[in-house]
């Protein structure tokens, strides 16, 4: 039986859930449900990274102690699941889950048995938004180039990382494809950083600069393990790596697929620092990591504490609905490149595809099997004619799309069904079919039969190989066209213009 161990990033809790990261949880929750619909094992794990300094800072600004933010916010965004309906197997949070600091402290203690952990006096330009150091020529006029900040000078004593040994060996996975990058753009992106001389990093903050919030490093409790260092942990904590559980033995050890879905802005954790640590470590790596470009509003990256941050999936889910919200994510974003958003162009993008495409389709289909079948779908072989041919190859062209990491393409080739039937629709023309053959018309009876068994059939393959990308809207479809006779039509995607 095939595993796949689908994880997402857990995003800082200093604020609520932003539309920005609803995007990766519904990609991968695809990409889980077609691995299931395929017959295969899998396993979607998502989170809250809940002990970085940013949560800390947030909660000081608003007078609450840090647990009871952290708690607050990972509420809304493990509530996600209902309005986005999500399928994850597990949520994990990195400041109260039982097994995650002795996982992280386990890790700690591998990567220091092999000689890869040693202290060193260190000064260096901090970025709290990313939790990251930054060299002076990775800033953009002096300020971090992902947020716009001027970094803050940062003087201690802190543990690192012997990232630079590792050098070689992560050139060698990545340009193999051992560890896979999708797209082929990001790849390129990490194999120049790799080239570019890795350096040691820092994996420990001091435990005052910390507030006293995080994990603290192993026998030297004036440390606290660094944010990332304690985040990426999460995909092998959450599987009890601490005590070398069934589940890690299954799902990470056991598993031929180990799939990371991150944003470009933290593809150098995904695909350097953490199969780095994992290297050092002498465990086993991720097999892929699946890369999105960002949301943006106004032109402007969507963020939890920009000027976008009124971009609210929930809120988003409450006006428009769920189907609305996942079908604008998955048929808008590109491959490669930045999608910017408005209400509008999801209200326009629902009622061009759903309403008026997909929803007008099954209802004409089902409303001519009633009017002229009385309900009971025609029991003929199916011709050779391109609706049908289209229903066959669409599994296949979405199956292609999704390996690809492309959301938009297998979109695309499940619309194609509805656009295809449409046209069948247009030239067999089934309501002249019905009058000649109430005229008499020899062949018009079985002609009509045909028309409307390929319209059928054509509905059915669209609720189907819509599943794991709209699961609500494909079981309405399914439950419209199922057995015989049909049930009576209705509305399947009531138009959202004016809402």
């Amino acid at each position: 039986m095939v595993h796949h161990y689908l994880t997402t990033t857990i995003p800082y809790v200093n604020s609520r859930p932003h539309l920005g990261f609803a995007l990766e949880l519904v990609q991968a929750d695809v990409l889980a449900r077609h691995h299931r619909r395929l017959g295969h094992q899998v396993r979607l794990l998502s989170g809250t990274d809940d002990n970085s300094l940013k949560n800390v800072l947030a909660a000081e600004a608003l007078g609450v102690p840090v647990q009871q933010l952290v708690d607050r916010n990972a509420d809304a965004f493990e509530a996600l699941r209902g309005p986005l309906s999500l399928s994850t197997d597990d949520f994990i949070r990195t400041s109260s889950d039982p097994r995650h600091r002795p996982g992280v402290e386990r890790l700690w203690r591998a990567c220091a048995a092999n000689g890869d952990l040693y202290r060193k006096h260190y000064a260096g330009l901090y970025c709290v938004d990313c939790e990251q150091f930054y060299l002076e020529e990775e800033l953009d006029g002096g300020c971090c180039p992902e947020h716009g900040t001027e970094p803050q000078l940062v003087v201690e004593e802190n543990w690192f990382f012997r990232l630079s040994r590792y050098t070689e060996r992560l050139h060698a996975l990545v340009s193999s494809g051992r560890l896979r990058i999708e797209p082929q753009a990001r790849r390129n992106e990490v194999l120049a950083f790799i080239a570019s001389g890795l350096r040691d990093f820092s994996v420990s903050r001091s435990r005052e600069r910390a507030r006293g919030w995080g994990i603290p490093v192993p026998d030297d409790p004036d440390q606290v393990v660094y944010v990332w260092w304690d985040a990426l942990g999460n995909y092998v904590t959450a599987l009890d790596y601490a005590t070398d559980g069934a589940a890690y033995r299954e799902w990470w050890a056991g598993s031929e697929h180990r799939v990371h879905h991150a944003g470009k802005g933290v593809v150098r954790f995904h695909a350097v620092y953490w199969p780095a640590i994992l290297l050092s470590a002498g465990l086993p790596l991720p097999t892929e990591v699946r890369v999105h470009d960002y949301l943006t509003a106004g032109g402007r990256k969507i963020s939890k504490s920009g000027p976008s941050a009124a971009v609210d999936p929930g809120e988003l889910v409450a006006a428009y609905g769920t189907d609305a919200v996942r079908w604008w994510l998955l048929r808008e974003v590109p491959r490669v490149g930045d999608a910017d958003f408005t209400e509008r162009r999801l209200v326009a993008r629902f009622d061009t595809d759903l309403a008026n495409g997909a929803g007008n389709l099954v209802n004409r289909t089902v409303s001519m099997v009633h009017r002229y079948r009385g309900g009971a779908v025609p029991a003929v072989p199916l011709p050779d004619c391109p609706a049908v041919a289209v229903c066959r190859a669409a599994a296949g062209r979405v199956s292609d799309a999704l390996d690809a990491f492309d959301l938009r393409r297998a979109t695309a080739a499940v619309f194609a069904v509805v656009e295809e039937a449409n046209r069948h629709i247009e030239a067999t023309r089934p309501w002249e079919l019905a009058r000649a053959e109430r005229s008499g018309h020899p062949e018009a009876g079985a002609l009509l039969d045909t028309a409307l068994a390929v319209l059928v059939h054509a509905c059915r393959a669209l609720g189907r190989e819509l599943a794991p990308f709209l699961p609500d809207g494909a079981a309405r479809i399914t439950a419209q066209c199922a057995g015989s006779p049909l049930p009576a039509p209705e509305p399947l995607f009531p138009r959202l213009a004016g809402v």
